[in-house]
């Protein structure tokens, strides 16, 4: 492959997404003038108090690093040729790991935070398992295994934590060196985002220069031919459930381990809805890891900007969910069509004959 070629291809969907980020934002601008809001002061709010200062980008970036992970559970799964959108549940079962060993075991010293850590990945991936053999053994489609799934998991969360964790309206705080360091004092931005880089780059790196990785995308484009060249697409349609499982439980762990009240509410709402956002994510950066780290610091600018905007603009919330719905639409309307026409079995048009004229 030529250096042109490569810088082409590179150009390509940055130039897409720059594309639909101008369209996304001038259809917001128009939503809220028509409306008779202030559409420049709004978007001014809203870049200032998502990178105005250190405070606010280190808020942005705390916000964007749970969505890497989650973001990267849907990627790894469109890679390899599924629709995975367990995500949600798997951060559930991550975080109430977290909250388990890093409130209530009393490790050797230095060993406290890393098990916390690890026992929330072992657990996303073990809750993945079932949505995994049951598309190996009967075909279940797993839109609509993990969408159980994830349901199981919230009332499985919910009771455990309202039936043997809970100190009030939350679970038991995580122990004190069981959480994730400050990368500053005074700003609430954790060593979670170094976590959450670094989970991203090695997926990255087994994906596109490993052969595990290479395997794994050959399944997803073509399972046929990938299996004609002794590839066992089975094996690899597990390999990406488990790695999904890995990060959203990472996910989860991040979110308890370092951000307050390290805890799990009794309603889980500290973890809202960041494996379904994580969708969203995964789109904007067009399934690819680096993408999607990008993705998500622009997501978490959406939601560290979304107060501002109200409170300097004067536009309502419903407005400020609209305009951001336009402008996620927007720039992930192309990969969504990309992977409509690669998933979805659209009907087979056979090329049109040429008649050739017949003489008398």
């Amino acid at each position: 492959m030529t250096v042109s070629m490569r810088i082409g291809g590179l150009l390509r969907p940055l130039l897409e997404v720059g594309g639909a980020l101008l369209l996304g934002l001038l259809l917001g601008a128009a939503l809220m003038a028509l409306w008779g809001y202030d559409p420049w002061a709004a978007y001014r709010a809203l870049f200032t108090s998502a990178f105005g200062d250190r405070f606010a980008l280190a808020n942005t970036l705390s916000r964007a690093t749970p969505l890497i992970l989650t973001g990267l559970t849907f990627a790894i799964g469109v890679r390899a040729g599924l629709f995975n959108i367990g995500a949600q549940g798997q951060m559930y079962v991550g975080a109430l790991a977290a909250v388990v060993i890093g409130g209530l075991l009393e490790p050797p010293p230095g060993l406290h935070l890393p098990l916390a850590l690890a026992g929330a990945m072992v657990a996303g991936a073990l809750w993945s398992l079932p949505a995994a053999l049951l598309k190996l053994a009967r075909g279940v489609h797993e839109v609509i295994s993990t969408i159980m799934l994830n349901w199981i998991a919230l009332w499985l969360a919910q009771y455990v934590v309202l039936t043997y964790l809970s100190e009030g309206r939350r679970s038991i705080q995580v122990a004190p060196e069981a959480r994730l360091p400050l990368i500053t004092v005074g700003i609430d931005l954790s060593s979670a985002l170094l976590v959450g880089v670094a989970f991203s780059l090695a997926v990255y790196g087994l994906l596109w220069h490993h052969v595990a990785g290479y395997e794994l995308r050959a399944a997803g484009l073509n399972p046929d031919a990938a299996r004609y060249g002794g590839v066992r697409p089975g094996r690899q349609l597990l390999r990406a459930f488990l790695l999904g499982g890995w990060a959203a439980g990472l996910a989860g762990a991040v979110e308890v381990l370092g951000r307050f009240p390290f805890a799990l509410t009794n309603d889980l709402s500290n973890l809202g809805t960041l494996g379904f956002d994580g969708i969203a994510v995964a789109l904007v950066g067009r399934n690819h890891p680096l993408g999607v780290m990008l993705s998500a610091v622009f997501f978490g600018a959406l939601a560290a900007g979304r107060t501002m905007m109200e409170f300097r603009a004067g536009v309502p919330t419903d407005m400020i969910q609209i305009v951001q719905g336009v402008i996620v639409v927007a720039i992930a309307a192309p990969e969504l069509w990309r992977m409509g026409r690669r998933l979805l079995p659209f009907p087979y048009l056979p090329p049109r004959r040429e008649l050739k004229a017949e003489g008398p």
